[in-house]
């Protein structure tokens, strides 16, 4: 099948594990519509019609590109890797593991560093030209000053800490073409993550009639990246990594993230601007209560939000379970920092950013998703 761009045999063949998954099914529908790719293999524990996938999506990832399987487990990675052709994948994207926050340990030690070194494993068995691994940029030590690729790691959230695991044990599997990305809080259409959450929360007290207060500061830092980016980069790190003879050593990271250093008083402000409530932020005397009492404080924000968020929902007429939901997780509400610099990867690659920060347009863009998807109330 002969393109203008030479023949589709020559671009290369492409593995995304946990393909459903937020970043998964945008990495798939990115490659396929700027046809990058000789073949996608999707792999997912879910299968689509439980994914919450919006129309735009359900092209990229058809049944034909899909595979349902769980690839931690030793036994489906030969279904998982091999081809039809008998050659190997060029790239593989490790874009699953466990994203829920708050689990318990053995949680993320079976379903992200377990996922993580069975699939790296694998990878290097078969010589794959480029193993992306995603991580999280909450495994530096928090500070405002924005964290560099070299500073000091300090995991603050129980997923940081086995990403964390995850990095340094792959790092050292003989053979792995690894490249990690290291990125912000991912946003864009159809999140329900860290952004979702105060979306739902800012609806919530509009309902209420209510100021929404933060803890904390407002120049605590929330750094964010749009999941659109996010995947260009992906891409653009893969197509890098194999300019150069494997392995490249010590395996790059690379974080990502947007220029709008996003702290709580650009979300505070944003939240006043697209839903028209006060907000503002406690008192350090309260803030410093909660930091002693984290559990009770966390229980009553829900306890006040939860009931309100279900009638709306009824009221709206949404009877569906949909991924929304005001509920503030207790290891998102901490005093820390997530605070990236992400020029190394714009200078060594020449990547640039189409979303350059979180603007109220960008948020705007976030609700009408939900909106068409029947979620918003």
């Amino acid at each position: 099948m002969a393109t203008t761009n030479g023949s589709a045999t020559d671009k290369p063949a492409v593995l995304i594990i946990g393909g459903l998954g937020y970043t998964g099914r945008y990495l798939a529908r990115y490659l396929h519509q700027q046809s990058l790719t000789s073949e996608i293999r999707l792999v997912d524990k879910h299968l689509p019609e439980l994914a919450w996938l919006a129309p735009e999506f359900k092209e990229a990832c058809s049944r034909e590109r899909f595979m349902q399987a769980d690839a931690s487990r030793e036994q489906s990675l030969q279904r998982i890797f091999d081809r039809d052709n008998g050659a190997q994948f060029d790239y593989v994207f490790n874009c699953g593991g466990e994203t829920r926050y708050s689990q318990e340990d053995e949680v993320y030690k079976m379903r992200s560093y377990g996922l993580s070194m069975a699939v790296g494993k694998e990878a290097a068995r078969r010589g794959i030209k480029c193993y992306i691994e995603i991580s999280t940029g909450m495994l530096y030590k928090p500070d405002s000053v924005p964290r560099k690729e070299t500073d000091k790691l300090k995991p603050w959230s129980k997923l940081a800490k086995w990403k964390l695991t995850a990095e340094e044990d792959l790092a050292k599997i003989d053979g792995l073409n690894l490249l990690v990305f290291r990125t912000a809080h991912v946003y864009g259409p159809y999140t329900s993550k860290f952004i979702a959450t105060a979306l739902c929360m800012a609806r919530t007290y509009q309902f209420l009639g209510k100021e929404m207060k933060f803890l904390w500061k407002e120049d605590l830092r929330t750094n964010t990246v749009h999941v659109e980016d996010v995947v260009r980069a992906l891409w653009a790190g893969a197509q890098w990594y194999v300019k150069a003879p494997p392995p490249r050593k010590p395996a790059p990271i690379f974080n990502l993230v947007d220029h709008g250093n996003t702290s709580q008083g650009i979300m505070s402000r944003l939240l006043h601007e697209v839903f028209n409530i006060d907000t503002g932020f406690h008192g350090t005397l309260i803030s410093a209560f909660a930091r002693l009492n984290m559990d009770h404080v966390v229980d009553e924000v829900n306890d006040e939000l939860l009931d309100p968020w279900a009638d709306l929902q009824t009221k709206a007429g949404i009877n569906q379970s949909t991924p929304l939901s005001p509920f503030m997780e207790k290891e998102l509400l901490k005093d820390t920092d997530l605070s990236l610099d992400g020029q190394l990867f714009e200078q060594t690659t020449g990547f640039t950013y189409e979303h350059p920060q979180l603007t109220k347009e960008e948020i705007e863009k976030v609700i009408a998703s939900y909106r068409t998807m029947g979620w918003w109330p």
